[in-house]
């Protein structure tokens, strides 16, 4: 019998493999999609309910929110409003104390839960950096992403006016700096001048050393393979030179879309409240019994 039934809000790239993620996991059912277009539904999506308003499809457990990161605040409050659980992959990173803080009054006023931040970073990659700082109590942190393709700031360049395809890469510098270079394929009679200026004074690539480039198509360059090394050197019990490394090279959307179904498994397992990945216990993340998870992984 399934935990819950989930409905994927969205059908981007990550909402594309949330649905599969869905139809692979043992204890969920994937109730349907929930997208603003749902005319012609989504024909490479065969067996799937594809649908304008949520009530649609019936009961509903938990919302995935697989829409851009400045469209999480709108859709969650919606979505927490109706009583539905909801889980994000929010990636602001400074704004997300201040969203967690807004949902988590909301969620518990209407006696439901948020999951937000639930991708890999902010996420799975957040409980790697408190597990680092459990082990080292002293220490520097240094996170260095990609190369590869950001989503989130993929999205901000393509919501600027002229902008017709856009495909955002991060190219790590070291010591937790980062590089972006940024594709764009202008519509026709589109200023690239005022483009550019656009994407450089947009927070989400304010603080990078950022440059852009025309092209004449963006398809042809796109792989949506990232990764990231998250490096600590600290201090244990006053002993010193302690060298912690995480490492992966991963397919973007897809691992983002397999640990917000993760989130929505433990979203039917909490109490009333908005929570980040590291509020949460790692077990409530796996389906099935907590028992032998333990046995297994102790």
């Amino acid at each position: 019998m399934a935990l819950g039934r989930v409905a994927v809000v969205g059908l981007g790239n990550v909402g594309r493999y949330a649905v599969e993620a869905l139809r692979q996991a043992p204890d969920l059912e994937l109730a349907g999609v929930v997208r603003r277009a749902a005319a012609g539904a989504a024909p490479d999506l065969p067996g799937v309910k594809v649908v304008q308003d949520p009530a649609e499809l019936g009961p509903v457990d938990v919302a995935l929110l697989t829409v851009p990161s400045r469209q999480v605040p709108e859709h969650a409050r919606h979505y927490l409003g109706l009583g539905i659980r909801t889980v994000d992959s929010y990636d602001i990173h400074g704004e997300i104390p201040a969203l967690r803080r807004e949902l988590d009054r909301l969620a518990r006023d209407r006696g439901t839960v948020a999951v937000l931040a639930a991708g890999w970073d902010p996420g799975t990659d957040s409980v790697i950096r408190a597990l680092f700082e459990v082990m080292t109590s002293r220490g520097i942190t240094y996170t260095n992403f990609g190369p590869g393709m950001s989503m989130g700031h993929t999205a901000a360049v393509k919501a600027i006016p002229g902008v017709r395809k856009a495909l955002s890469l991060t190219l790590p510098a070291g010591q937790g700096r980062h590089r972006r270079a940024v594709y764009v394929e202008l519509e026709p009679g589109a200023d690239f001048d005022r483009v550019e200026s656009a994407i450089q004074t947009d927070p989400y690539f304010v603080h990078d050393e950022t440059r852009v480039y025309r092209v004449e198509n963006v398809d042809d360059l796109t792989d949506m393979g990232h990764g990231v090394v998250v490096e600590r050197k600290g201090v244990s019990a006053g002993a010193h030179n302690q060298l912690l490394r995480f490492e992966m090279r991963i397919h973007n959307p897809a691992l983002t879309a397999q640990v917000m179904v993760a989130a929505a498994r433990a979203a039917l397992r909490l109490d009333p409240g908005a929570y980040t990945l590291v509020e949460i216990s790692p077990v409530d993340l796996l389906p099935g019994d907590r028992d032998r998870w333990i046995a297994r992984l102790v």
